[in-house]
C-alpha cells in the first residue's frame, strides 16, 4: 500500500510510511555524498567500503570459507548489498522514531556515519575517515530539515474556504524536501562515479606507452598444449580468477607511488615505477592457483607474466644472512604477505610483475606491481598493489592470513579437474572425449588417471608438457556402455606424488581429494 501524508489536524508529521521514506532517503543522501567524496579522498574510504572491508578482516576463517564457496567471485558485491540492506532498515526505523524523538534519530543516523569513520580510519589514515564525517553531517542534516520542514504550520490559503491548520504537515515543502535529498543522493553518488571513471581513463593513458622489452621472453608454448575444444590453455585477462580482500579495485596512480624494499638488507631502496622498469625484465608463463579452490573448482589460471626477477634484487640490496621471509605490504589497507625467502632465491622464476598477457598489469590484477612466485598459492606469495617488500624473519613479522590461521608455507598440491563434460551433462556418442588439466607447479605433471564407475585407474593421454610452472592438459576417449556413469580423476606430479582420496577444507593449506562427475553417455 502506497504511503499517504496525514489530513489529521492532530497529526505533527506525515504518515509512517513517508517518515519511513524520509530515514532512507537521508541514509541514502548521505551515502551517495559520502561515496563521492570518498573519490577525491581514497575510493576504499567510502563509508559502506569501509565497513565492509573491517566485516572482512573481523569475519572468522569459517565465514570466509563459506562466503567463497558459496557465492564465489560475488561474495563482494552480496556483502555490500546486504550491508545496504541492513543501512536501509534502520534509516527506515530512524524515519519512523524522528518526528516524536527527533534527537534519538538524529544520534543515531550520526551512528552510520561514526561506524564508517571508525572502520576507515582503523585500516588506513585519519583522512580516510573525512567522507564518512561528511556522510554522518549529510545525514542529520537532511534528516532535521526533512522533520523541521514538514512539521511547520501550512501558510495560509488565499483560496476561499481554504485556511491552514496549526501543526499540520506542509505537503509541499516536505516533498520538496524528499525531492531536494534524492537528488543529492543521486549527485553525490552519480558524480563520484563519474569522477572515478574519468580517473581510470587517466590512468590507461599514461599507462598506454606499454612495457620495456624483456632481456628475457618466455619460451614458445607447444601447440599441442592445447587440447582442441578445451579450456584455453592461457586464460584470457577477463577470464582471469581474482581472490582477494578489497572490496573494491584500488585505483593506483604511478606518480607518486614506490616500492621500497628493505629490512635486513645492506642497501635498502625505493623505487619508482619507471626506475623498476628500468630494471631486467623477465617473461614467463605460469599457473597460479588461490588456496581457495575447492577440489575442482575454478580459481586457478595461466598467464604470460613479465616482471623483475627477485634474483635482480636480492643482488641490489644484498639481503643479509639469517632471512627467513619475503614480507610484503599491499596498498590495499592492511594486507601482509609472508613468502619463505627460500622460495625467491632458490632459481625459481620469482618475480615482482608489472605485465600480464601481453599488457600492462591491469587493476583487478596488482598494478602497479604484484609478486609471483611459481609453487606457492597465492596467499603465500601473490601479494597485488604492492607498496614494500621487507626482508625479515617470522619471529619478527606475521602475515595477515597466518594471524587468520592459515598455513605460514603452503606450497601448491598436486591437483587435477575434470573440464569436460560438464556433471550431469551427455558425453555425445560421436566425440565421447572427456577431458581436464592438471597441475603442480614447479615439479610439474607425470601423469594422469582416470576411472570409471570405480572400477580400474586408466592412464590418460597427457597434451605436451610446456613446463613444470604450468598446468598439463589430458584427455581420455570412453568407450563404454551407454547410460548414467561417474568419473573420477587423479594427477601424479613428477616428484611422484599422487593425489590423495580423501578431501579436505581448503583451510589452512589448500583443499585435497579427486574431483569427480556424473555423466550419461550416449
Amino acid at each position: 500500500m502506497q504511503p499517504v501524508l496525514s489530513d489529521r489536524p492532530e497529526t505533527t508529521g506525515p504518515g509512517v510510511g513517508w517518515r519511513a521514506l524520509a530515514g532512507v532517503v537521508s541514509a541514502l543522501a548521505a551515502v551517495g555524498v559520502g561515496h563521492g567524496s570518498a573519490i577525491l579522498v581514497n575510493p576504499v574510504s567510502s563509508p559502506i567500503i569501509a565497513v565492509g572491508s573491517a566485516l572482512i578482516d573481523a569475519a572468522p576463517t569459517p565465514a570466509k570459507e563459506f562466503a567463497i564457496r558459496t557465492f564465489g567471485t560475488n561474495d563482494k558485491p552480496i556483502l555490500i548489498a546486504s550491508i545496504a540492506v541492513v543501512l536501509m532498515v534502520f534509516a527506515a526505523v530512524l524515519g519512523m522514531l524522528a518526528w516524536r524523538h527527533r534527537l534519538v534519530a538524529l544520534i543515531g543516523i550520526s551512528l552510520l556515519g561514526v561506524a564508517g569513520l571508525v572502520a576507515a580510519v582503523s585500516r588506513g589514515s585519519a583522512a580516510d575517515g573525512i567522507p564518512s564525517l561528511v556522510a554522518g553531517v549529510v545525514g542529520m542534516g537532511v534528516l532535521y530539515l526533512l522533520t523541521a520542514t514538514s512539521s511547520r504550520p501550512a501558510a495560509a490559503s488565499s483560496e476561499p474556504g481554504h485556511s491552514a491548520v496549526a501543526g499540520r504537515p506542509d505537503r509541499r515543502l516536505f516533498l520538496g524536501g524528499l525531492a531536494g535529498a534524492t537528488a543529492l543522493a543521486a549527485l553525490g553518488g552519480v558524480g563520484g562515479v563519474l569522477l572515478d571513471r574519468s580517473r581510470q581513463v587517466a590512468s590507461a593513458a599514461r599507462r598506454a606507452v606499454g612495457l620495456p622489452t624483456p632481456t628475457s621472453t618466455a619460451a614458445p608454448l607447444p601447440a599441442a598444449a592445447q587440447v582442441e575444444g578445451m579450456t584455453p590453455f592461457t586464460t584470457s585477462v577477463d577470464k582471469f580468477y581474482r581472490v582477494d580482500i578489497s572490496l573494491v579495485t584500488p585505483r593506483i596512480d604511478t606518480e607518486g607511488w614506490t616500492l621500497t624494499i628493505d629490512g635486513m638488507v645492506d642497501r635498502p631502496i625505493t623505487l619508482t615505477y619507471d626506475e623498476l622498469l628500468q630494471l631486467p625484465l623477465i617473461e614467463r608463463t605460469i599457473t597460479l592457483t588461490c588456496v581457495s579452490n575447492e577440489v575442482g573448482g575454478p580459481y586457478v589460471g595461466n598467464a604470460t607474466w613479465v616482471g623483475v626477477p627477485f634474483s635482480e634484487i636480492i643482488q641490489r640490496v644484498g639481503v643479509r644472512a639469517g632471512v627467513e621471509q619475503v614480507y610484503s605490504y599491499s596498498l590495499d589497507s592492511d594486507y601482509t604477505c609472508s613468502t619463505p625467502y627460500q622460495a625467491v632465491s632458490d632459481g625459481r622464476d620469482a618475480m615482482i610483475v608489472v605485465g600480464m598477457n601481453g599488457q600492462v598489469l591491469p587493476d583487478k590484477n596488482g598494478f602497479p606491481a604484484r609478486m609471483l612466485v611459481p609453487g606457492l598459492f597465492g596467499f603465500v606469495s601473490a601479494t597485488k598493489w604492492l607498496k614494500r617488500i621487507e626482508f625479515t624473519t617470522y619471529a619478527e613479522r606475521s602475515a595477515y592470513w597466518t594471524d587468520r590461521d592459515w598455513a605460514t608455507d603452503a606450497p601448491i598440491l598436486t591437483q587435477s579437474r575434470i573440464d569436460m563434460p560438464k556433471s550431469l551433462a551427455t558425453l555425445p556418442k560421436d566425440k565421447p572425449v572427456i577431458a581436464g588439466v592438471a597441475w603442480a607447479q614447479h615439479r610439474g605433471i607425470a601423469k594422469v588417471e582416470i576411472r570409471i564407475d570405480g572400477g580400474e585407474w586408466i592412464q590418460t593421454k597427457l597434451a605436451a608438457d610446456a613446463g613444470v610452472d604450468m598446468w598439463r592438459q589430458w584427455t581420455y576417449v570412453y568407450d563404454g556402455p551407454a547410460g548414467l556413469h561417474s568419473a573420477q580423476v587423479r594427477a601424479t606430479d613428477q616428484a611422484g606424488e599422487t593425489q590423495p582420496e580423501a578431501r579436505t577444507r581448503v583451510f589452512p593449506s589448500g583443499a585435497r581429494g579427486w574431483h569427480e562427475i556424473q555423466f550419461t553417455s550416449e
